[in-house]
């Protein structure tokens, strides 16, 4: 903060030079910086600030959501919820639910979670690992080795099987735990391991 200090053009010597005397008792306020409060993983996942994730010690909004990006999700969080709901396998389908991996505060973009592992009071805050299923949709925003990046941290954090979406691209890449499967626009993509008989043509989510 800047302090402007007016001297009146009738002011005395003595008055003149009492001000720089009496501006130094002004207070100065330290930087942002060096009183923002520093949030650890635990206390974020307790108390998770909304949109936002935990990574690297620092506080993330997710941002860039596109129209192309929204519709992908709703089509691909839809498809999951209408299929275990028919096929009997249960569970719950989520979008941008908070999880704890083995580094970070995520919140997937849509994940499915198997009924053995709910918990029994049906609700939680922050899961306690990355959930089975997850599904990231790229925005303008994301680089292809940080999706990719963060797909392996969910893989090793208890994930089973990760779907990467690239809605410009029209491209879909699946890994059920030990090698990526890229499927194109005119190909059906399906579940690897999770929910099991999936599977949706890419241009149904990708219109």
């Amino acid at each position: 903060m800047t302090a402007t200090i007016i001297i009146p053009n009738n002011a005395d010597q003595k008055s003149e030079q009492e001000l720089p005397q009496k501006s130094e008792n002004i207070a100065k306020i330290p930087p942002e910086s060096d009183h923002k409060k520093v949030i650890s993983l635990e206390d974020f996942l307790v108390r998770p600030a909304e949109r936002m994730e935990w990574v690297d010690g620092n506080l993330v909004e997710k941002t860039g959501m596109t129209f192309k990006h929204g519709l992908a999700q709703s089509k691909l969080s839809t498809s999951w919820r209408n299929y275990k709901n028919s096929s009997g396998q249960g569970g719950e389908v989520l979008t941008e639910v908070l999880c704890r991996t083995s580094k970070q505060g995520r919140r997937p973009d849509v994940a499915y979670i198997t009924p053995e592992l709910l918990p029994q009071s049906g609700n939680f805050t922050a899961f306690s690992q990355s959930f089975p299923l997850i599904a990231e949709v790229a925005s303008p925003e994301d680089s292809g080795e940080e999706l990719f990046a963060k797909a392996q941290e969910y893989l090793e954090s208890g994930c089973l099987e990760v779907w990467l979406l690239f809605p410009e691209a029209r491209l879909i890449f699946v890994n059920g735990g030990q090698s990526w499967r890229l499927f194109n626009a005119d190909e059906v993509v399906n579940s690897q391991s999770v929910l099991a008989g999936f599977s949706v043509a890419v241009s149904e989510l990708l219109a």
